[in-house]
């Protein structure tokens, strides 16, 4: 995988497309030098029209307590806390860069380890997941296992809020429809992402998802290992599971370190913002 240069604002700025499992990602490479990322910025690149188009975009920072840090945005300008499928994508472009197979990252999630697999995936430890009403964070005392909303979905916390339904037909359910409804229903004070899954086998899950700030998506790491958190949790699944996504397939494994998930990652190609374009739209 090719390294992008730091390019010079007045002449343009360097980026990378990649995607994991179809979950798609501008990335830009700010170690060494301030933040360019603003909300107006993101928002601009995520326009599929007028921009770039991603279902998030990924700012690597420089760290002095890991091999680097993460900033997460979502297309439609807000803040993501956490993003497991960039995550791994940046992860193998700085393994490769620095001829590693395995790194530590910091994000608002916290500390993550990620390590490249023998057959070229990917998986990085999205932590512990969070299951406490205050920590997802919900708008009052519930059971998060059963949450107070038609359809008994669960709640789940893995640096984003996260709301999984279990369905008999994933694929038949409204997801444009249902998804923006349970994004901004009240009980989720920061927004939530909204997962549908159903079981097609054993430790097995089809799973398609709404993510907050972004819509419909093809795939959703974070997504993925809320969906297993609860499968598990739910007694529909053991702690090690398979889904099949619109994007492709994922597995994530609950162990007593965190929930690990792999996938595939792939660099799509390399792009330079024009000066012009960055000063229309700082």
């Amino acid at each position: 995988m090719a390294g992008m240069s730091n390019t010079d604002s007045s002449f343009g700025l360097t980026f990378m497309k990649m995607h994991g499992a179809g979950n798609d990602f501008v990335v830009i490479d700010s170690r060494g030098r301030e933040a360019v990322v603003t909300a107006g910025l993101a928002q601009a690149l995520g326009d599929r029209n007028r921009g770039v188009g991603f279902d998030q975009l990924a700012e690597i920072r420089s760290s002095d307590v890991a091999d680097f840090a993460l900033d997460f945005w979502n297309s439609d300008g807000s803040r993501a806390g956490a993003c497991g499928n960039a995550t791994r994508c940046v992860a193998d472009y700085v393994m490769r860069g620095a001829r590693l197979t395995a790194v530590e990252l910091v994000t608002a999630r916290g500390r993550l380890s990620a390590r490249r697999m023998a057959d070229g995936r990917v998986s990085v430890n999205m932590g512990a997941p969070q299951r406490d009403w205050a920590e997802v964070p919900l708008a009052g005392a519930v059971d998060t296992l059963h949450l107070p909303l038609a359809g008994d979905p669960v709640a789940v916390g893995m640096g984003n809020p996260h709301c999984v339904f279990f369905v008999p037909d994933a694929d038949a359910v409204d997801l444009r429809g249902l998804g923006p409804q349970m994004e901004h229903d009240p009980l989720f004070p920061q927004r939530t992402n909204v997962e549908f899954a159903s079981v097609t086998g054993p430790d097995h899950l089809r799973m398609r998802v709404w993510e907050r700030g972004a819509g419909v998506t093809l795939a959703c790491g974070s997504g993925a290992c809320a969906t297993a958190v609860a499968a598990h949790l739910r007694g529909l699944t053991g702690r090690k599971v398979t889904l099949q996504l619109d994007g492709g397939v994922l597995e994530v494994d609950w162990r007593e370190d965190g929930v690990w998930m792999t996938g595939p990652v792939a660099h799509v190609f390399d792009g330079v913002l024009s000066a012009d374009y960055l000063a229309t739209n700082a």
